[in-house]
């Protein structure tokens, strides 16, 4: 039986998270990608908290320019809300997206800010 997308997505994402696990000092750096937006956060497992949070909705993000453009600016904000909680490492959630396109470039974004991953 062929899977339909949504479902090979999530059995991606349930195969990435089986191995991908936030601490305190290595939070996991998750991604989201929705049609039109992008959102990133940083989350510790152990607490089940959200240690920082930024989106392409946000008032300081700069939504000129492609889609891929706002990824790697969103990349540059999570890696510097980051560095001002103390963190300079983190695992890489990718979200069942495939690690291309805009994904791509919001870790790309992260890495240049200072981000290790």
């Amino acid at each position: 039986m062929k899977l339909s997308k949504t479902d090979r997505k999530l059995r991606i994402r349930r195969r990435i998270r089986k191995i991908s696990f936030g601490t305190e000092t290595r939070p996991r750096l998750s991604i989201f990608r929705s049609n039109k937006e992008i959102y990133a956060q940083l989350i510790d497992d152990n607490k089940g908290v959200t240690l920082a949070a930024v989106s392409s909705r946000d008032k300081e993000i700069d939504a000129k320019g492609t889609k891929s453009d706002v990824a790697a600016s969103v990349g540059k904000a999570i890696a510097e809300k980051a560095k001002k909680i103390g963190i300079d490492t983190v695992a890489f959630d990718r979200g069942g997206n495939l690690y291309h396109g805009r994904v791509k470039s919001l870790a790309e974004g992260a890495r240049e800010a200072g981000l290790k991953f």
